[in-house]
């Protein structure tokens, strides 16, 4: 599946009984020898919730929360009659996440309010102990000097705004940012330009995979930073890679609302057994 192009692989461990994922997720990761995703979803059961979404990187490693993840989750759940709600409750590692249906293979997820206290994204940045906001900071990284943002949308990121964000070396200061000591959990990094009040391009690099065409917790958080540094409206399109998203938040302790698409590319089958073994 994928949203704007953020590509997954669904496995159902509600469906299917399911080997262990930590160390196979890399090899159904790899696109030459395995399947080949931005992130592994997993559907389980849940007592805090309707269902239970698991998520790992191409690396192996578990995360808190894929927005554009939650959104083919869904998706999924519903052509697979595991449910025909148009509104769910899903617990994540970041809490509980309510995602809705658009209609048109678009979904609206309640992201929660942001997360903006320094200590609580985490990153050492600004008043450690303060509430934040963590705006405009400077950050020396790879012998360049930028200045960074800082919000949580139940996973980390780091928004930079950049002049030409086509031509970044976002694979170079990408990984560099990642794993800045400021950033004690790693941190996903937004390289973004502002193309109007309305309006926002942005280039996103995600721990433990790499750029990707698409992030939906980074686009919120994105859009969250630029609200706050008073450069965007309320409600704005953030244009990625893989396509346009829409993010609006009224502001304090409201929930940002994220509309996109989910779609499914194909169904198939493979053996863990033999994919493990190389």
């Amino acid at each position: 599946m994928h949203g704007a192009g953020n590509d997954f692989v669904v496995l159902d461990g509600v469906r299917d009984e399911l080997p262990p994922l930590e160390a196979l997720a890399s090899r159904i990761a790899d696109r030459h020898t395995g399947i080949g995703f931005d992130q592994l979803l997993v559907v389980r059961p849940s007592q805090a919730a309707d269902f239970r979404m698991e998520i790992f990187n191409a690396d192996g490693s578990q995360v808190e929360m894929c927005a554009n993840g939650i959104r083919c989750f869904f998706k999924y759940l519903r052509d697979a009659g595991h449910t025909d709600a148009d509104e769910l409750r899903v617990e994540t590692l970041s809490g509980v996440v309510i995602p809705r249906w658009a209609g048109e293979g678009r979904v609206t997820v309640d992201m929660g309010p942001p997360v903006l206290a320094p200590a609580k994204i985490p990153t050492t940045l600004g008043d450690p102990t303060g509430a934040g906001p963590v705006l405009d900071v400077p950050l020396e990284v790879g012998g360049e000097s930028l200045t960074v943002s800082a919000v949580s949308m139940g996973n980390p990121h780091c928004i930079a705004v950049v002049d030409d964000v086509d031509h970044f070396p976002v694979k170079g200061l990408g990984p560099e940012i990642e794993h800045h000591p400021a950033f004690p959990n790693r941190v996903n990094v937004e390289f973004v330009a502002i193309e109007a009040r309305d309006r926002i391009r942005q280039r996103t690099w995600e721990r433990g995979t790499g750029e990707t065409l698409a992030c939906g917790s980074g686009a919120c958080a994105t859009a969250v930073s630029q609200m706050l540094r008073g450069v965007v409206d309320r409600e704005v399109t953030i244009a990625l890679r893989g396509g346009d998203l829409r993010i609006a938040w009224q502001g304090d302790d409201e929930s940002v609302f994220m509309t996109g698409p989910a779609a499914t590319v194909y169904t198939g089958s493979f053996d863990p057994d033999e994919l493990a073994g190389g």
